[in-house]
């Protein structure tokens, strides 16, 4: 990934000032923001526990505050040092997915998961945040010529399969294409050409019914429920005919706090994850499922603002990788529950219950920060 940096850079009054600075130039709006949308996953996982605080929304509370406290730390580091260690990262990241092969926990017929005591580590939701790292360090500094060039592209490329590889393996279908349409969009915003793009599609839309062949028995079953969930009411389908149900007595205004019936008589399946945008959209209605919609935009559009507003190219990767990231969470998790797409494990970022989720996300936020407070800082010039 390019040469040296110009470690003069990274010393003196170029670091963007004292630490009170740097706390300063965060945008505590954002902050506020975010804590607002956790409060609204405090409130869905309150009533999922039945009216309490456990067994989902006290712990809810306790990684967003640690996950608070990440963002942060991470927001105060000097992004020109997070991109001399995004290398460093993505290969970590990659340790971790060959790592759960071997030793990771199986739950639902899958092995995802890496026991670490108080957290289940779900490497590929960290996978997705330290590929956006490592495609951002590789592209930042390529002159648009370069990126041009096919010869450029193959290291990339690589660093977009390997993980995808490894996610499929697991086997988690759904996290493996996200993987693949975050890098995509890291693709984009560096420069790569549309024709390019145009190719790739063409080539996954012939491999298509290959790939179909080779997906395991249940991924087959949610592609033939998701066309006619009423073909298998009482087994495939009976997840998301009980969401459309839930989605749909909710009405304008919704049922009110804790008087959902699909969800508390337990009708709605993992109301608690998968399914918590259903149990919200039950109590509080369409308004309330459009005002969700609304905070979690707002987080969308920080994003790319970030993205917009940095005067060096790896914020701006950075930036549009991350959101990519967080609009994928959101678009899926909603698609999925309304029966736009098929059912899948991906949950809504900052409201379902899971540690893992919760952590990189805001790890990806910290970092996103770091980017907005260090938007001025000079890399040096790009390589030909």
């Amino acid at each position: 990934m390019s040469g040296a940096y110009d470690r003069r850079l990274l010393t003196g009054r170029d670091r963007g000032g004292g630490l009170l600075t740097k706390l300063w130039q965060i945008p505590w709006s954002f902050v506020l923001l975010l804590g607002l949308v956790a409060g609204v996953g405090y409130a869905a996982l309150y009533s999922a526990g039945g009216g309490g605080p456990e067994p989902y929304a006290a712990k809810h509370a306790i990684r967003f505050g640690f996950g608070l406290v990440l963002m942060l730390c991470v927001a105060l580091v000097d992004i020109r040092l997070i991109a001399r260690l995004a290398p460093l990262g993505y290969a970590g990241g990659v340790a971790l997915l060959v790592l759960v092969l071997f030793h990771g926990n199986v739950g639902k017929g899958a092995q995802r998961w890496i026991d670490l005591g108080p957290l289940q580590l779900q490497p590929s939701e960290l996978m997705k945040i330290v590929l956006v790292l490592g495609l951002a360090a590789w592209f930042h500094r390529a002159s648009w010529e370069r990126v041009g060039s096919p010869l450029f592209l193959i290291p990339p490329v690589v660093m977009v399969l390997i993980p995808v590889a490894l996610i499929l393996k697991q086997p988690n279908l759904g996290t493996a294409l996200i993987t693949a349409v975050v890098g995509a969009g890291v693709f984009f915003a560096a420069g790569v050409r549309l024709w390019k793009f145009a190719v790739v599609a063409g080539g996954a839309a012939v491999a298509a019914p290959i790939a179909y062949e080779m997906l395991h028995d249940y991924q087959r079953a949610r592609i033939t429920t998701f066309l006619d969930p009423e073909s298998d009411p009482l087994g495939a389908g009976y997840n998301i005919i009980q969401s459309k149900i839930a989605l749909g007595s909710g009405g304008l205004w919704g049922k009110g706090f804790l008087q959902g019936t699909q969800g508390h008589l337990n009708f709605l399946p993992e109301k608690q994850t998968d399914f918590i945008f259903t149990m919200l959209a039950e109590e509080f209605g369409l308004a309330g499922a459009l005002a969700v919609l609304a905070l979690l935009g707002l987080v969308i559009l920080f994003c790319f603002l970030v993205a917009f507003r940095s005067r060096h190219q790896f914020g701006r990767l950075l930036g549009i990788g991350l959101g990519t990231n967080f609009f994928l969470y959101v678009f899926v998790n909603v698609a999925m529950v309304t029966g736009s797409i098929p059912v899948g494990g991906v949950p809504l970022p900052l409201i379902s219950h899971g540690g893992s989720a919760m952590l990189t996300t805001m790890l990806g936020f910290g970092l996103l920060l770091s980017a907005h407070v260090h938007r001025d800082a000079e890399f040096g010039v790009a390589r030909d």
